[in-house]
């Protein structure tokens, strides 16, 4: 609209997507209000006095998130409504060809068309699934009562969100995961740390476990749970399904645009974002290239680079880099060690415990580490973790470096605050390692 250009957006639910309405916004604001309680229960540790036990009243909880993720609903769909040359249309988008959609009975015919539908909770087909009620983080979204016992099928980034969450506000939480560790995509020392900082709150993990079937039960649903020969059951009250996304391209009529999809469904993207039919583009994360929403924002930076500015922004030129909101909080940038390794190449490698760090002993936030990755040879960093206090903040310090193609001495000669996480940083960056 800022190109004077006709524009026709359409939405068939809530506009701002999974972020505004069942993702970023509210989860945030719950693991908020589940780390208020655990700093309540710590209180006397601090020498402050709170008297009696700590109680969450989940229907404040749930008001609460429910206000901050309207408010920001509430702001685009009011700003979507009043665009001077927008259309807000409310339906299902189906191509009829390359150059027209249909919704309802409308068709609507365009030289350009963006395709931003999203993604959704997959939930595996499970023997007896059908039988029980199934939660994802849409469903999560609703829940004003406290779980007795929440069980979590995934052990990921969503998955442990909620763990620690609803294990903060007083639940019995198991986690089951198929594979062998947390977190798959990380290094394994980043894995083993966050499992044992959520097991330490008592949070249960039942790793390298498959879960076989599901019955229904008076008071929730009983589990088949194999690992190796073995078989055990475990029951419980409530159940989250967070085993990964499905993109929603499967009721948009791309056979007829003849806009290619992959294997897992993903629209087809080039560099650009142009999917192989002239005119279309995908962006977010139904074309496979993040699943984030600084990701699907970052491709809109890219289409309207190329098509109004004479910029030439590329998906490739992306550095990955996102966090994960446990508490204390990962950032992540970059490649992790095991994919250096895996390269090949000369590195240097440094690692810090976050128990050496002032800020964190003050604050009686110690866990984790932060760990950094360098190419030996031209001095620019590789990735970083930082898992601990203030971490998802931190970690932006080397995705600027890593983006000005800087050498690390840059950071490593910086003279950082004290007391701040920060300041460990060229301390760590002055110790490093060859990457044996």
């Amino acid at each position: 609209m800022h190109e004077g250009l006709k524009v026709a957006v359409i939405e068939k639910g809530k506009l701002g997507g999974t972020c505004v309405n069942v993702g970023c916004i509210p989860t945030k604001t719950l693991v908020a209000s589940a780390r208020a309680a655990h700093v309540a229960r710590r209180a006397a540790d601090f020498g402050v006095n709170v008297g009696g036990s700590v109680t969450v009243d989940m229907k404040k909880v749930k008001a609460r998130k429910d206000a901050i993720s309207g408010a920001s609903n509430a702001g685009v769909t009011g700003w979507m409504e009043s665009l001077d040359h927008g259309t807000l249309i409310r339906g299902h988008a189906r191509f009829v060809d390359a150059k027209t959609v249909q919704v309802g009975d409308r068709v609507l015919e365009a030289d350009r068309i963006f395709i931003n539908t999203g993604a959704r909770a997959f939930v595996p087909p499970i023997p007896g699934v059908e039988d029980v009620d199934v939660l994802t983080n849409v469903e999560m979204m609703e829940i004003d009562t406290l779980p007795e016992h929440l069980v979590i099928v995934g052990g990921s980034y969503i998955a442990l969100e909620f763990a620690q969450m609803y294990r903060r506000f007083g639940s019995k939480v198991t986690v089951i995961e198929r594979s062998e560790r947390l977190v798959m995509r990380e290094d394994e020392d980043v894995s083993d740390a966050i499992r044992e900082i959520l097991a330490k709150e008592g949070v249960d993990f039942r790793l390298d476990t498959q879960l076989a079937r599901l019955k229904r039960t008076d008071s929730g649903f009983e589990a088949e749970l194999t690992q190796g020969e073995s078989t055990t059951t475990l029951t419980g009250t409530h159940l989250l399904m967070a085993v990964g996304r499905l993109p929603n391209t499967d009721d948009l009529g791309l056979d007829k645009a003849g806009i290619e999809i992959d294997e897992r469904g993903y629209v087809k993207v080039d560099d650009q974002l142009r999917t192989n039919v002239e005119g279309v583009w995908a962006l977010g994360d139904v074309n496979g290239q993040g699943a984030f929403t600084h990701t699907s924002y970052n491709d809109f930076e890219i289409v309207a680079a190329n098509l109004f500015d004479d910029d030439p922004r590329r998906v490739s030129d992306r550095i990955t880099v996102y966090g994960l909101f446990v508490d204390p909080p990962l950032g992540r940038v970059g490649m992790t060690e095991q994919q250096v390794r895996d390269s090949g190449r000369p590195a240097l490698v440094g690692k810090r415990m976050m128990a050496d760090i002032g800020r964190a002993k003050e604050r009686s936030e110690t866990e984790g580490f932060m760990k950094v990755v360098v190419d030996a040879e031209t001095k620019q960093i590789l990735g970083a973790a930082v898992l601990g206090i203030g971490g998802d903040e931190i970690v932006h310090g080397f995705l600027e470096a890593m983006s000005a193609k800087a050498p690390y001495t840059v950071i490593q000669r910086g003279v950082h605050i004290h007391p701040t996480v920060s300041e460990l940083i060229p301390t760590m960056l002055g110790g490093m390692e060859e990457l044996s």
